[in-house]
């Protein structure tokens, strides 16, 4: 305790602190105080040491998270020109390049430390996509909140996650860090979320900052190819894509990362209308704003300027922080001393940060994150491995279940084959940046640890991820060798696999993408399985032994083929760090798959971009028949290999018909619409029961359906459960031609089932 006080020793601050943080709790202090103490911070500041708290480095040596790093950042600190530092991790690294700036720096201003926390810190959490797949919003909260413990246990205070992007693209690579292609949804966890990480008080030392990236309309990059432009109209952007932001904005988060993207042909970094129109006037967003990666240098790129004028119009446009490209610190002076930037301008976007800080309780006690003990107890514990495997559990979604294959009996002989059966760096998917892949559990070793000696596990590895040579540089490119070719010919490989399923009662083909497949930078034009792998399923099914596909990947797949050749199929995206133990646990029955689609699986790929939620046509097409001067396909359905909210159960739901209350609703008012859902199966199970709703007539042409609420029940084997949804006119609102958030009386559908397609319907009248 001594040291601390003793490395924060101008007395100034001191007596500031004492004023802002009476009683050890910064949280309880006014806003009054805050201002009082930020107002004398900046008076004693110079220009530069403003524009320094404006500068967001990755130093060279650290977690990797991007193609640019930066150097010499310890001088760039001590002459207090850096505000945040990213990639350090570890309570001694932290403490390290903490005390550079409390101990050497003029003002001895703290710095936050961040990190891409996307599922889980060194604990590896599913995927952000399969954690929504399990509709779960209170366990999703739980993963964000055990994140955020293990996380700040370990000397960070701020968290470059949720990503919020709503796409409807499955090329796109990152929807691997999304919640999926609804609204509804994603303004659901994109809220929970944020209170996982930033709890009750943002200055206790277990909860972090939240930054909501990307603003804006990131998950819309034409042709799915990331960092590429995006173009829509202003309805489509409030009514599809903004609604998480702001969800999560109104959660509290107190930080933003704009996107790469332009919107209306100006990049969101320089975007005023975005950054400040929207976000603060609009929406009255109080936190600060930080680029992303060399986002404000790639400016330049865009077309807008030179880096000076590119850094003066993304300051102007709302940017508090800039991250990596150092373009602020380079130029912003030169701008301030041109007349093109104002001292006010400076100080606003300084404020935010110094404000993020103080908080973050960072002014009080800087080293308010540095605690080994805590590190000891928290990181990688035993509770948070049960976490683990428990969400992975939970965020599987069952496709396809032929003849009952599953549940497996532990007992026989068992074909484990493929690529990723006994793989292990790749459980953990992308963005799991401060992982071990070595702690990483396999499917090969999940099983062996589930069932009894003398099952016999038969394993083969069948083929490689992909026999490509180009598209294996291209995934391994800087990021280490994710796709290893076996040194054993691919039809030996086969033949082995062949082999062991012919030996088996029931075949286990384990295959899909590698980690680095999907995620940042990884984008694909075609979401099929690679030939290898296609080639395997084909020669398993040959031998006509019951076929369990398992399949993992960071997106939807084109499978069709591959579905139909599956006797049964499930989705294990990919599941973190207790994969293997978590897909057993699947396998077996000792947990009944509950997980739901949140994207739509296409057929093939020129169906792209699908989703529920579409508009009608004049011309729709009719009951799923191909006909001519309709809108459909020549050579494949509209309709997708499976739908949002798909996802079956080893067990059986049985609906009823939908009973309203009242067939109309009056302003102010609300009407009940209930369904008795039973399990007709054999097993307990969970379900997750599904509400949409369809405004048949608008001043604006309306969706043909759009989910409203959902609710999940746990039904045992014979129960049946009551479920009642509360419709208001609040929920019949849309964004009019004038961007006007409305309800118009008419006529509307309802609709209440298992899936956005397998549904019941009733009808009701919205009353003047």
């Amino acid at each position: 305790m001594a040291m601390r006080k003793t490395t924060f020793t101008v007395i100034a601050i001191l007596i500031y602190c004492t004023c802002a943080f009476a009683n050890n709790n910064p949280a309880n202090a006014t806003e009054g105080k805050m201002n009082g103490f930020i107002n004398d911070l900046l008076g004693r500041m110079t220009l530069e040491e403003k524009i320094g708290q404006l500068n967001l480095l990755m130093p060279s040596g650290s977690v990797p998270t991007g193609s640019v790093v930066n150097y010499d950042v310890e001088s760039s600190i001590r002459r207090g020109n850096v505000g945040a530092v990213f990639g350090v991790i570890g309570v001694e690294k932290v403490k390290r390049v903490q005390e550079l700036a409390v101990n050497e720096s003029r003002l001895k201003i703290p710095l936050m430390f961040g990190s891409d926390i996307i599922h889980g810190y060194k604990t590896t959490f599913p995927i952000p996509l399969a954690l929504a797949s399990s509709w779960n919003l209170e366990m999703i909260e739980r993963s964000a909140r055990v994140a955020a413990t293990e996380a700040t246990a370990d000397g960070l205070c701020w968290n470059f996650s949720p990503m919020v992007d709503i796409s409807r693209d499955p090329r796109w690579g990152r929807v691997a860090e999304g919640a999926g292609e609804d609204p509804y949804l994603g303004s659901r966890i994109a809220s929970v979320m944020v209170r996982g990480y930033q709890g009750d008080r943002l200055e206790a030392n277990n909860t972090m900052m939240a930054c909501v990236k990307h603003f804006a309309l990131y998950g819309t990059s034409e042709g799915g190819r990331d960092y590429n432009t995006t173009d829509m109209s202003r309805i489509m952007m409030y009514e599809y894509f903004l609604p998480p932001y702001k969800a999560a904005i109104d959660a509290g988060a107190g930080s933003i990362m704009c996107s790469f993207n332009e919107i209306d042909a100006i990049p969101a970094t320089a975007n005023k209308w975005l950054l400040t129109d929207l976000l603060r006037n609009q929406w009255g967003f109080k936190g600060f704003v930080v680029s992303d990666a060399t986002a404000v240098q790639e400016l330049v790129v865009h077309g807008i300027g030179d880096l000076q004028s590119v850094s003066a119009k993304a300051l102007k446009a709302g940017v508090n922080m800039d991250m990596v490209s150092e373009a602020f610190v380079g130029t912003l002076k030169k701008s301030v001393e041109e007349g093109k930037v104002s001292v006010e301008e400076i100080d606003r976007a300084c404020r935010g940060i110094l404000e993020a800080k103080y908080k973050l309780g960072l002014f009080e006690d800087p080293y308010r994150y540095i605690d080994a003990a805590r590190a000891d107890k928290e990181v990688l514990s035993e509770s948070k491995k049960s976490d683990a495997r428990y969400f992975a559990t939970r965020s599987m979604v069952l496709l396809k279940n032929d003849k009952q294959t599953l549940p497996l009996r532990k007992a026989g002989t068992i074909a484990l084959v493929g690529p990723l059966a006994n793989n292990k760096a790749d459980m953990l998917g992308n963005w799991a940046v401060n992982s071990n892949p070595n702690l990483a559990v396999s499917i090969l070793e999940g099983i062996r640890n589930a069932v009894p000696q003398d099952v016999h596990i038969l394993y083969s590895k069948g083929a490689n991820i992909s026999d490509d040579p180009i598209f294996n540089k291209n995934v391994n490119y800087l990021v280490g060798k994710w796709i290893e070719v076996d040194p054993i010919p691919p039809e030996t490989l086969l033949s082995q696999a062949r082999e062991a399923a012919e030996k088996a009662d029931v075949v286990v083909a384990v295959v899909g993408e590698a980690a680095e497949m999907s995620g940042e930078s990884a984008s694909r034009s075609d979401i099929s399985l690679p030939e290898s792998q296609r080639k395997l399923l084909q020669e398993l099914a040959k031998t006509g032994k019951p076929l369990v596909v398992v399949l993992m990947s960071g997106r939807p797949l084109a499978i069709p083929k591959e579905a139909d050749l599956a006797t049964s199929l499930i989705m294990a995206w990919f599941p973190g760090q207790e994969a293997g133990n978590a897909v057993a646990d699947v396998l077996f029955g000792d947990y009944n798959p509950s997980g739901k689609l949140t994207m739509s699986f296409p057929r093939a790929v020129g169906q792209i971009p699908i989703y529920y939620n579409h508009k009608n046509t004049g011309r729709p097409q009719v009951s799923g028949v191909t006909m001519k001067f309709l809108s459909n396909y020549l050579d494949v359905s509209n309709d997708p290999l499976f739908p949002f909210g798909y996802g079956l159960s080893y067990t059986t739901f049985s609906y009823s018909d939908v009973t309203l209350s009242d067939s109309s609703l009056k302003p102010g008012q609300t009407i009940t619409a209930t369904v008795n859902v039973t399990n007709i199966g054999k097993y307990d199970g969970t379900e997750t029961v599904q509400l949409y709703i369809r405004d048949i007539v608008g001043s604006v042409t309306r969706p043909v359906k759009e989910l409203k609420g959902f609710q999940q029940i746990a039904l045992k084997s014979g129960e049946t459960r009551n479920v009642t949804f509360t419709i208001s006119p609040d929920d019949l609102r849309f964004y009019n031609a004038e961007l006007q958030y409305v309800t118009e009386p008419g006529d509307f559908k309802l609709f209440i089932g298992t899936n956005s397609s397998d549904v019941k319907e009733a009808s009701f009248r919205l009353l003047p």
